[in-house]
């Protein structure tokens, strides 16, 4: 016999968790080339924008060649055409104030200039006066074709630069796939058959996924408990939810769960497996009885409990939070009652017994589901 009592409960749900990487990327190379040197073998630590390897691409080298010469042709072009505006300024003035000269002399006495004279000059003038702005407009144009050959240049710059293969985070190089001399295709679409050049994963920090079952999923929360233990080495220790999928996988009918987990000293190794206890639900002082003490019927739970006469009496009950060796009774029974918590079958409702308690382990704080 126990009697129903009101105790703090929790539930837990405990799964196998894997620890895999917090980000795990190929790297490829954006040009084609051969492989002049490579620089990190697996196991190898890197750091963000450490070289992993360099590529050599004698065609980009002509390419930039190419590129820088047409760059410095644009602007020996520019300093000729401010050359042109600065000669042709110069020699509007001088046909301007020629001009001038003869239309205030003609003014002053009359018939001194030939109309004619003065038309030539005047002539003379507005030519001058166009020719500055067909050596601007020229001016214009070598510098437009100038930032036309800075723009090819630093395209072929950047595909240059792309011969250096760089680490894009701090991580460990998992797997290395070419060697020196080894010809590297371009690797610049998604569906590419390129062959990445290493495969770098960041181990520092760890994310331990857990597959939650569909009936545990209202339960999940960001910040929710975790109690992990290692299998591999021995060592436990409390983690958070941070996130989860949101979504269930159709063929397992589970949620993706996942922990953070600091591995600094790298002890932890990506594909290691984890024993993880997630807390589900904590209910405080409420009506509890040995989980034994429950009966699973066709369509409903009961109990068999004693009245006052210790007769026999059958009790329907609703469940609410079950641990590892308590459930919570949310209708159905008071406080006090004495509950039958084993050989349920061999009592009949309305029989007479006596009462004899039994030791009933205490419940933990928080049980297995």
């Amino acid at each position: 016999m126990a009697r129903v009592t009101r105790r703090d409960l929790a539930s837990t749900l405990t799964v196998a968790g894997q620890f895999q990487p917090y980000q795990q990327v190929d790297l490829h190379a954006k040009v084609s080339g051969y492989i002049r040197r490579i620089n990190v073998d697996i196991g190898d630590r890197v750091r963000t924008g450490q070289v992993i390897a360099t590529l050599e691409v004698p065609e980009l080298n002509a390419q930039l060649v190419g590129a820088q010469a047409e760059v410095r042709h644009s602007q020996s072009e520019i300093a000729r055409a401010k050359s042109e505006v600065t000669g042709a300024e110069s020699s509007h003035a001088a046909l301007h104030d020629a001009y001038m000269r003869l239309a205030q002399a003609s003014h002053q006495r009359p018939g001194l200039i030939a109309e004619q004279e003065l038309d030539d000059a005047l002539a003379k003038d507005q030519n001058s006066e166009a020719s500055i702005d067909v050596a601007k407009a020229a001016l214009e144009a070598t510098e437009e074709q100038l930032g036309v050959s800075n723009a090819d240049k630093q395209r072929v710059q950047a595909l240059a630069d792309y011969s250096v293969v760089t680490a894009p985070f701090s991580g460990v190089v998992t797997k290395r796939y070419a060697d020196t001399g080894s010809l590297i295709q371009a690797g610049t679409a998604s569906n590419t058959q390129a062959m990445p050049v290493v495969q770098l994963a960041q181990s520092d920090v760890l994310r331990l996924r857990m597959p939650v079952p569909e009936a545990d999923v209202p339960y999940i929360q960001d910040g929710g408990t975790v109690q992990v233990k290692v299998q591999a080495t021995g060592k436990s220790f409390m983690g958070k939810i941070v996130r989860f999928a949101r979504e269930l996988d159709p063929s397992t009918r589970t949620m993706v769960t996942e922990v953070d987990v600091t591995n600094p000293t790298l002890e932890l190794s990506p594909g290691m497996y984890a024993e993880s206890a997630i807390s589900l639900q904590q209910r405080n002082h409420v009506l509890t009885v040995p989980i034994q003490a429950v009966v699973q019927g066709d369509s409903q739970s009961y109990v068999l409990v004693l009245d006052n006469d210790n007769r026999v009496q059958k009790k329907v009950v609703t469940l609410g939070v079950q641990g590892a060796d308590r459930a919570e009774i949310t209708s159905g029974l008071k406080e006090g009652e004495l509950v039958i918590v084993s050989a349920q079958a061999n009592y009949q409702v309305g029989q007479t017994v006596s009462p004899r308690f039994e030791s009933v382990s205490m419940p933990n704080e928080a049980g297995d589901k």
